[in-house]
């Protein structure tokens, strides 16, 4: 993905943002049937798609073919999306996003598996779509298989026989140097799809912060700095630091 700017026509170095209040406002205009609003608020959420298929770049698949399968993912998101709930949109429509591209990705997969078995999972999938849509969360296996009357086991094995293989060789990282294969991340706990959506909704909550605690944040857990000696280089009491910083981290607690 390295030095793409354009996909499916779309110049992603000019991709627009909305504000929170913004989404709030045509969120609330499309469930009142604005079909402009809806259109403004795809738009301004594709940059959310381009984060989301970063993920799938290892599997040497179409970056244009991802990216319009990510968007279909955005617009069920928006469509399914309950106003009345205390969530943002990007929390409900990143997981919405990647279960699309993972169906894409399972469709498309040469492994073969059996009728009954990809039957399963399919209801698996449309079910989930459902809870998560109902419950502004994803469901957890349990729940799936209580809404299908099936066996836990069954969700499992249905799921994990349609997910596609990666080799151990598969590169997942190379900076022009020495690469990073899949063999090197066995056994890696840090890097679940939770850590990485946990680090997606830390750097929006940071991005609604204000420069100087995003400023008091840099100097305290960044370079290590104590309240004495921030204040001294902001320019403000000790107790003010102590304040911001405590007033950012909540911030950042509700976001999350």
């Amino acid at each position: 993905m390295t030095g793409k700017v354009e996909i499916c026509g779309v110049n992603t170095a000019k991709l627009k943002t909305l504000t929170a209040d913004e989404t709030s406002q045509l969120l609330l205009k499309t469930k009142n049937g604005d079909k402009e609003a809806r259109e403004k608020l795809i738009e301004g959420n594709l940059r959310l798609v381009l984060s989301v298929i970063q993920k799938f770049t290892n599997r040497n698949e179409n970056l244009d073919d991802l990216f319009q399968v990510g968007c279909i993912g955005l617009i069920k998101a928006i469509d399914n999306f309950d106003i009345t709930q205390n969530v943002r949109l990007s929390t409900y429509g990143v997981p919405m996003i990647i279960g699309e591209i993972r169906r894409y990705l399972r469709d498309n997969s040469a492994i073969r598996v059996s009728r009954s078995v990809r039957d399963t999972a399919y209801k698996v999938m449309q079910i989930k779509e459902t809870l998560t849509a109902q419950n502004q969360s994803e469901p957890t296996v349990e729940e799936i298989a209580a809404a299908l009357g099936i066996k836990r086991e069954d969700v499992v094995i249905a799921m994990d026989a349609v997910v596609e293989p990666l080799s151990l060789y598969e590169p997942v990282y190379n900076n022009g140097g020495d690469a990073i294969y899949v063999m090197d991340q066995v056994g890696d706990n840090k890097n679940t799809d939770e850590s990485w959506l946990e680090q997606i909704a830390l750097t929006e909550a940071i991005k609604r912060l204000s420069r100087r605690e995003k400023h008091i944040l840099a100097l305290r857990f960044y370079e290590g700095k104590t309240q004495m000696e921030v204040s001294a280089e902001v320019g403000i009491s000790q107790a003010q630091v102590s304040r911001l910083e405590k007033n950012a981290i909540t911030q950042i607690k509700k976001s999350l």
